[in-house]
């Protein structure tokens, strides 16, 4: 009785795994760093984990490579950060947008 609508399927709804986007990468960067807007060098050492899992899922192909440059270049600013720079680029909304390019090297000056 193929036609019974209460029929188990055995097909594969879905057989690609969900990819975070650029949104949810920068997301969990920045919650990150902002549980750690006062110890930042404890930030910086989650920044540091977050490279190494995003790298990861540009090699095989999750992250493209203008999110992973994105990230790097988010990631340099971050790590090269002392505590006072440190705040100021966690209080950037710029920064933390998608599309950010950060050719200036400063946090913006809203």
């Amino acid at each position: 009785m193929g036609w019974w609508p209460f029929k188990r399927s055995t097909r594969i709804i879905a057989s690609d795994p969900h990819m975070r986007g650029t949104r949810l990468w920068l997301q969990e960067l920045q919650e990150g760093c902002e549980r750690n807007f006062d110890n930042h060098a404890e930030g910086q050492r989650i920044v540091r984990h977050l490279q190494v899992e995003w790298t990861e899922a540009h090699t095989e192909q999750e992250v493209s490579d203008e999110l992973l440059e994105g990230l790097d270049r988010r990631a340099f600013r971050l790590l090269r950060a002392d505590a006072e720079a440190w705040l100021r680029w966690l209080d950037d909304e710029e920064f933390w947008s998608p599309g950010w390019r950060g050719d200036d090297g400063e946090p913006s000056a809203d």
